[in-house]
C-alpha cells in the first residue's frame, strides 16, 4: 500500500444537536483517489471541511505528514498543501480575477502592507495560461465570468503550488463536459505526481472510473471501505442506503402522455448572443425536457421564460388569461415556480431559516390584512417541509446547514406552497445524491399525473430519456431537433444532434 499522507482518527462533528460525523477513522494515501460516497447529509462534506479547515472537529485527531494537524482556517491548510475545490461558487464578487487567486497570499507580492498589483497580476495570466485559461483576464472583475469558467479559476488556483492533498467536492456537477474531461485530466496528472485525491461524487459511474478505494458513510457513520471489483453503482448504492434499490430512478411507462391543452408557449424567443428563434408549446401534464451542452443556451431559455432574462425577440405566453410572461413577479404570481441550476446563489436565502425560504414565495396566501400570523407560517412550513422530507432539526433551522439535497428539498418545497401549476426546473438533480434524486422523479410524476406541467433542462442524458415526453436538443443557441419518449430512444440520438 502507499504511503500515508494524512490519517484521521475518531473523527466527530457535531452542530448543535445534529451528529454530522460520528467516530469516523479513515486514511489518505499518496498518489491514491479515495471516494466518499453517502445520501446528502452522510456527512462527506463535513468530513472533508474538516480536513480542508473549514470547521474543527468537536472530537477527533488527524496526523499529517507524521505530524498532529489541526488546521485554524482554509487559509492554514492550503498553506500546507491541502486545496479544496467545492460544488458551489467559492470566489468573491466585486473583486479581481487575480485578487481571487491571491487572497490572503497577497504578502507575497510586496512588502510593509503593500501590494505589487503588476507582479500579482503578472503571477496570475500565468497560472491562467498553464491551465489552458487563455480567454480570462485576471486583471478583470470576478464577476465578468461564467459560473463555469470561476470553477476553472479555482480549480487553477488550487494547483499555483503542488498540493499534496486535493479534495474535490462534487466539483464536476457544475462544469460542462469539457470542463469535467479537464478535471478528469487534472486528477490523472495529479495521481501520477503522487498527489493524495480525496473525491466526493454522487456520480457512481464517475466514481467507479476515477477511484482506487471507495469510503462509504451513512447518516454521519462509517459503513465500509470498497475495493476492486467492489467499486460498482449497484453495490455502492445498496451500502449507501442500507438497501436494495427497488425498481428504477425513472418513469416506467414510455408513452408520451399529456393533455392536449397547451399551457405556455414561446414564439420566436432571442436573446442576442445567447439563443435565437426558439419556439415550443407545453402541454398540461407535459414534462418537457431540453438537452444540450452547458453552453449551448438551454439555461438562459428557461430563465428567459421565467422572466428573469429580458428577450431581445419574441414572446412567452402563459394561455390561461393570455398573459405576456415579461418577468418574475408575474410568473410568480401566476403560479409559474423557478428551480435554478445554482440553488446556493439564485434560489435560497442562506442566511435565514427554513421557514422563511418555504414561505417566501406565498405570503399572500396567509395573511390577514397587513398581518401575517407566526403560526401559519411555521405550519406551511412544516407541512411542506413535511411532504418533501427534509432532513433538518426544526423549521427554524438555517438554510446554510443543510446538506445539498435537503436545501434542493427546500427550494421546491417553497414552490410547493406557492401551489405551482408548472415548474421550470434547471438541473433540479444536479449533486444531489440516489435518493433524493428518485424523490425528485417520483414528484415529477405526480405533477404529471395531477395536470402540472414541467419543463426541465438536463444535462444527463438518461435523466430526460427517462423523465421527458418530449427532448428538445439545442446546439450553439439554436434548435436541432426533437425526439418523442420511446423505449427505442437513445443516448446517441439526442448527441448527435447537440455535438
Amino acid at each position: 500500500m502507499a504511503e500515508t499522507i494524512l490519517k484521521a482518527e475518531h473523527m466527530f462533528k457535531e452542530f448543535g444537536a445534529t451528529k454530522a460525523v460520528t467516530d469516523v477513522t479513515f486514511e489518505l494515501h499518496k498518489g491514491t483517489v479515495l471516494g466518499l460516497v453517502g445520501e446528502n447529509g452522510s456527512g462527506k462534506s463535513t468530513l472533508s471541511s474538516m480536513i480542508a479547515g473549514v470547521y474543527p472537529p468537536t472530537k477527533g485527531e488527524m496526523t499529517y505528514k507524521g505530524k498532529a494537524y489541526k488546521p485554524g482556517s482554509v487559509l492554514e491548510a492550503r498553506k500546507a498543501g491541502i486545496q479544496y475545490l467545492t460544488q458551489e461558487q467559492g470566489t468573491i464578487d466585486g473583486m479581481t480575477v487575480a485578487e481571487n487567486m491571491f487572497l490572503g497570499e497577497e504578502d507575497s507580492f510586496g512588502k510593509g502592507g503593500m501590494v505589487n498589483m503588476r507582479k500579482l497580476i503578472a503571477r496570475a495570466r500565468e497560472i491562467l495560461r498553464e491551465n489552458g485559461l487563455l480567454n480570462v483576464d485576471p486583471s478583470q472583475p470576478i464577476d465578468n465570468y461564467s459560473f463555469e469558467d470561476r470553477k476553472m479559476i479555482e480549480t487553477a488556483r488550487s494547483l499555483s503550488k503542488q498540493p499534496d492533498i486535493l479534495i474535490i467536492d462534487e466539483t464536476t456537477t457544475a462544469l460542462s463536459k469539457k470542463g469535467v474531461e479537464r478535471i478528469y485530466e487534472i486528477i490523472a496528472e495529479q495521481k501520477a505526481k503522487g498527489t493524495a485525491i480525496l473525491i466526493i461524487s454522487h456520480d457512481l459511474a464517475e466514481v467507479q472510473h476515477l477511484c482506487d478505494e471507495v469510503m462509504i458513510l451513512r447518516d454521519g457513520v462509517f459503513i465500509d471501505l470498497l475495493h476492486g471489483d467492489d467499486i460498482n453503482p449497484d453495490n455502492m448504492r445498496q451500502k449507501m442506503i442500507g438497501r436494495e434499490f427497488e425498481g428504477s430512478y425513472y418513469r416506467a411507462d414510455f408513452t408520451c402522455s399529456y393533455e392536449n391543452e397547451v399551457v405556455l408557449s414561446a414564439k420566436d424567443l432571442s436573446v442576442d448572443g445567447v439563443f435565437h428563434d426558439i419556439s415550443f408549446e407545453l402541454h398540461k401534464g407535459e414534462i418537457l425536457g431540453f438537452g444540450g451542452l452547458s453552453d449551448c443556451g438551454m439555461h438562459e431559455v428557461l430563465k428567459t421564460v421565467f422572466g428573469a432574462i429580458k428577450p431581445t425577440h419574441g414572446t412567452v405566453t402563459l394561455h390561461e388569461g393570455n398573459v405576456k410572461l415579461h418577468n418574475t413577479s408575474t410568473s410568480v404570481r401566476h403560479k409559474i415556480a423557478y428551480i435554478p441550476k445554482d440553488r446556493d446563489k439564485e434560489s435560497l436565502f442562506q442566511p435565514t431559516s427554513i421557514k422563511d425560504n418555504i414561505v417566501a414565495s406565498s405570503l399572500d396566501k396567509i395573511k390577514k390584512g397587513i398581518f401575517i400570523s407566526p403560526r401559519a407560517e411555521r405550519r406551511m412550513a412544516e407541512e411542506k417541509a413535511a411532504i418533501m422530507e427534509v432532513k433538518m432539526q426544526n423549521v427554524a433551522q438555517m438554510a446554510k446547514d443543510l446538506s445539498g439535497g435537503n436545501k434542493q428539498k427546500v427550494v421546491i418545497a417553497k414552490w410547493l406552497a406557492n401551489d405551482s401549476r408548472i415548474f421550470i426546473m434547471d438541473c433540479p438533480t444536479r449533486g444531489i445524491d440516489v435518493g433524493v434524486k428518485a424523490k425528485i422523479y417520483r414528484l415529477m410524476e405526480e405533477f404529471k399525473q395531477q395536470g402540472i406541467s414541467v419543463l426541465m433542462v438536463s444535462e444527463e442524458m438518461m435523466e430526460l430519456i427517462g423523465m421527458a415526453d418530449r427532448i428538445i436538443t439545442m446546439k450553439d443557441g439554436r434548435r436541432t431537433g426533437e425526439f418523442l419518449r420511446s423505449e427505442s430512444l437513445s443516448e446517441a440520438d439526442i448527441i448527435s444532434k447537440i455535438i
